[in-house]
């Protein structure tokens, strides 16, 4: 995968107001807007957010018990400083600039997204490598306003484009078509650069493709694009959802797509097959894949994904353009090979979902990891006595499997395992005791909770 030009955004008006941008933990966009003059004051020295951030939930509680050490309830104030790289012109008069945080003593919050993200691209870069990432974001669409939704509790809605599902196919009414154009429109007016997009499995589904760049660019360019989609949906009077399983129909996903390079070349390729670096990066990728779980899919409705034969992969598995395992190789092309990684929700932190997969890829090649054999049929459905594992299919399994995942507490770190491990503890004691119901297909309070956010 090769990285294309970067189109800059055009200036029609003054500047009124600008947006400073980051995620939470649970990878709702977050941030505030302040004047120009406001702006240039602290564009160096930071602006003050409150560390609570990190301290609540997608329901707005306290998470008693959190494991961030520097979170006391004392709620002091951490700093969010701009990335002036991302500054652009996101509506006349209203720029945007995404940042990250830092602690008062100067250093990163460890925790911060973004920053584990930029840490793991600098190690791989100590190895010679840089990668090159793209993502397929799924995501459904439907007829009725937000407001219409919420007041339906979020279920029974209309999906846009039709009520039956469809692959490829371009009979959409226009309401879906002049939705998807109004978020290209956008994106280009940003200088996001995307590929393709196209209807999914399910009703009112669609997929839009990013194009390759650089992890922290794709991390900053999925989370924006999200954005986007939600502000044309309001525009539109429609609804759109990023939550992993919407209805109890068919879930949507997230695939990353991974190369490494070096002095220009992709690593990844080998004319016979996978190179011997794309096998180290598959053996970090599945050795690390049960405990990765809890960060590709981080809410309770994230598991109900997995079903054998569904499209999710099921199974800690790989194989040479195998769609049916979690890991699928591309080989045989010197621009093109490449990993997917098929594991990630749509409901992923987007930049926590590239730090536990590159972390997975530096493991391999750090440790010279050889990947298990790969499965060359269907790996769904796979009989216990394969040898191989199946992905931890609730999250208190997922809990289970980072909180003993050596690797990962090396590679990002103590601290943000025993938060993210907390955190997703307190989001299973919130779903048993506020509503859940783990016996339906699809319960009202995962509704209420994930439907909008993150």
């Amino acid at each position: 995968m090769s990285e294309p030009a970067r189109p800059e955004p055009t200036r029609s008006v003054p500047t009124k107001a600008v947006r400073l941008e980051a995620t939470g933990h649970d990878g709702s966009f977050l941030g505030k807007t302040v004047t120009p003059a406001k702006f240039a004051s602290g564009k160096k020295s930071g602006f003050a957010f409150a560390d609570i951030l990190f301290a609540i939930d997608l329901g707005d509680a306290f998470v008693f018990g959190d494991a961030f050490p520097d979170w006391r309830g004392n709620l002091y104030d951490i700093s969010m400083i701009p990335d002036m790289d991302t500054l652009v012109q996101w509506k006349p008069g209203l720029d945007a600039v995404i940042g990250d945080y830092w602690l008062q003593d100067g250093r990163p919050v460890p925790i911060c997204p973004r920053n584990m993200v930029r840490g793991l691209v600098e190690r791989l870069k100590a190895l010679g490598y840089t990668a090159t990432v793209a993502v397929e974001i799924e995501t459904t669409l439907f007829e009725e306003s937000v407001q219409q939704a919420r007041a339906r509790g979020y279920r029974d809605l209309t999906p846009l484009g039709g009520d039956t599902g469809a692959t490829y196919h371009l009979a959409r009414s226009k309401d879906w078509v002049d939705y998807m154009d109004a978020v290209t429109d956008r994106l280009d007016e940003l200088g996001i650069t995307w590929e393709a997009w196209t209807d999914e499995a399910a009703a009112g589904q669609t997929e839009l493709n990013l194009a390759p760049t650089d992890p922290v660019s794709l991390g900053d360019s999925w989370v924006r694009t999200k954005q986007v989609m939600r502000e044309v949906a309001f525009e539109q009077e429609r609804t759109v959802t990023f939550m992993a399983k919407p209805t109890a129909g068919f879930g949507q996903g997230a695939h990353i797509n991974l190369s490494l390079h070096r002095d220009g070349e992709n690593q990844f390729f080998a004319p016979d097959g996978p190179s011997a670096v794309m096998l180290q990066a598959v053996g970090g990728l599945l050795a690390t894949m049960a405990g990765n779980t809890l960060l590709a899919l981080p809410q309770i409705t994230s598991y109900r994904r997995l079903v054998d034969i569904s499209g999710p992969p099921t199974t800690i598995s790989w194989g040479v353009n195998n769609k049916t395992a979690a890991v699928r190789a591309i080989v045989g092309h010197p621009r093109y090979s490449r990993l997917e990684y098929r594991l990630p929700g749509s409901d992923v932190n987007p930049y926590y979902a590239l730090a536990g997969m590159l972390a997975g890829v530096v493991a391999g090649i750090e440790r010279r990891m050889q990947a298990p054999p790969q499965v060359d049929d269907m790996a769904w459905c796979l009989p216990d006595d394969t040898g191989i594992e199946r992905i931890p299919d609730s999250i208190t399994k997922a809990i289970a499997a980072l909180d003993g995942d050596e690797i990962l507490r090396e590679y990002l770190g103590d601290e943000f395992v025993d938060f993210w491990v907390a955190s997703r503890r307190w989001e299973w004691m919130e779903f048993h005791t506020k509503g859940g119901d783990p016996y339906a297909e699809l319960s009202a309070w995962e509704s209420r909770r994930y439907f909008e956010f993150p």
